[in-house]
């Protein structure tokens, strides 16, 4: 019996493992062959026993574009659900429109404008002058002190809104706006939902506001700490601004319902068409492309619109609602997630696009899996000549490779699916984690005949060493 040495069996082993991946590039040629050969079946048919004919090759891709199409709808519904619904997710939109300097600026604007309506800061300043005058001021100072009225009334207005504008730029102006924003947002449900006690109304042209009685009433007490009496002349005022303007609203009050529905079911139901696209294709691999793909463009596209509406919004606002940088800022804060996610699923269905190109039956694919195989297959080998090996449990992984490939992939799919807010970086270290998950079970998997460490010989018939 001839003794064959572990370094010549793993060259054995390598050289049938080549010759069997020859034989099936070969058997897959002929096939391909002659499908197109027979005059029944046209170029590129699926292989005899697949059933499946051109209808639905038509109908799978009848399913990715309805699916496409969908995909910006969906994402626009899922938007248009948390505003709707969601207090939390409102406020947490909205809320950061408090930090931005044009929009404090015009809620000061706005919040000096009410004070003034209620508080006629010239008719006190000339009260207090006439009463110093009628205790018998002579005539030169009665002069002067008429000439004062007009800038020492000025002079009040500008240190009123020197303490607007220090509160509105401060921590606790924010709290009391996203306290504003929620209690908004409250109401704007409770219209949606037809309650006739709600103190918001949707106006005709759509356009909603945040409530300044709060931030008056903060503003209010901030005067009267100063010294500043009068301002206890200042009523509670029920006063709102607008933050925000879309002609839809109207009609989607008369829907809400069906709003929420299609929030909460459109973006799954445009997920399950394209993967039924995928599912009764001809050509799965390619239809997986082809879906992924059609999706990044309709959020392309998603992404262009978005660009366009800004320039739109901001021209549509009448100036006398709220000035165009604030307009603008507006529009950037309310669209903000929308875009994120538009950019995140671009960015996810150009890595399915990749991947899917990856494990296609594509030539270069194929030759870039053999050699991600081979160095996995090198790096193996060399733990095991250093007498590091995974035994039993790697023969098992080998085994259930394809069990735990599945398993990886829907773990990651559960990751994009699920987890909130999807963003970019979400997606990318997703893939990342996974490809680097997949690397490490194909290095540590342990195919069958590879010899353990310990043993150098291995005892083979004579016949076979020949």
């Amino acid at each position: 019996m001839a003794r064959l040495t572990n370094a010549d069996l793993q060259q054995r082993i390598l050289a049938l493992e080549a010759e069997n991946e020859s034989l099936r590039e070969s058997v897959a040629a002929a096939e391909v062959a002659l499908a197109a050969s027979s005059p029944d079946s046209p170029i590129g048919s699926p292989r005899p026993g697949k059933g499946r004919g051109w209808g639905w090759a038509l109908l799978s891709v009848v399913l990715v574009l309805v699916g496409a199409l969908l995909a910006p709808a969906g994402l626009v519904a899922g938007w248009a659900k948390t505003q709707l619904t969601d207090t939390d997710g409102f406020v947490a939109t909205y809320a950061p429109l408090a930090r931005d300097a044009g929009v404090q600026t015009f809620i000061t604007d706005q919040t000096m404008v009410v004070i003034q309506e209620n508080v006629d800061i010239p008719a006190i300043t000339s009260d207090v002058v006439d009463g110093i005058t009628s205790l018998g001021t002579g005539p030169a100072a009665t002069r002067a002190l008429e000439a004062l009225k007009g800038p020492a009334a000025q002079g009040i207005v500008t240190l009123v809104r020197s303490s607007v504008q220090g509160f509105v730029s401060s921590d606790a102006f924010a709290q009391v706006f996203e306290q504003a924003l929620r209690a908004s947002h409250q109401q704007l449900v409770a219209t949606m939902q037809g309650d006739r006690d709600a103190v918001l109304a949707v106006a005709s042209d759509g356009s909603i506001g945040v409530q300044l009685a709060p931030i008056i009433a903060q503003v209010r007490q901030l005067l009267i700490d100063q010294g500043l009496t009068f301002a206890s002349a200042i009523p509670a005022v029920d006063y709102t601004i607008t933050i925000a303007q879309d002609t839809s609203l109207p009609t989607v009050q008369a829907f809400y319902g069906l709003a929420v529905s299609a929030g909460a079911w459109l973006p799954w139901i445009a997920l399950l068409f394209l993967a039924a696209g995928v599912v009764v294709a001809r050509r799965r691999s390619t239809a997986l492309i082809a879906a992924a793909v059609a999706l990044a463009a309709a959020m392309l596209v998603v992404a262009v619109a978005f660009a366009v509406g800004a320039s739109v919004f901001t021209a549509s606002v009448s100036p006398s609602i709220m000035p165009a940088g604030v307009a603008s800022t507006v529009f950037a804060t309310l669209t903000q997630s929308m875009q994120g996610t538009a950019v995140a699923v671009l960015v996810l269905g150009l890595a399915v696009a990749v991947v899917g190109w990856l494990g296609g039956p594509f030539p270069v694919p194929r030759r870039l899996r053999r050699f991600a195989a081979s160095g996995a297959d090198a790096v193996r080998r060399a733990g095991e000549r250093a007498g590091l090996t995974t035994g039993a449990v790697g023969s098992w992984m080998h085994r259930q490779r394809l069990l735990l490939r599945v398993a990886v992939a829907v773990i990651a799919a559960a990751v994009v699916l699920f987890v909130r807010p999807l963003s970019v970086g979400l997606i990318v270290w997703t893939l990342v984690l996974a490809v680097l998950v997949l690397a490490i079970l194909e290095v540590v998997q342990r195919p069958p005949g590879e010899a353990d460490p310990g043993s150098d010989d291995l005892p083979v018939e004579e016949g076979a060493a020949s």
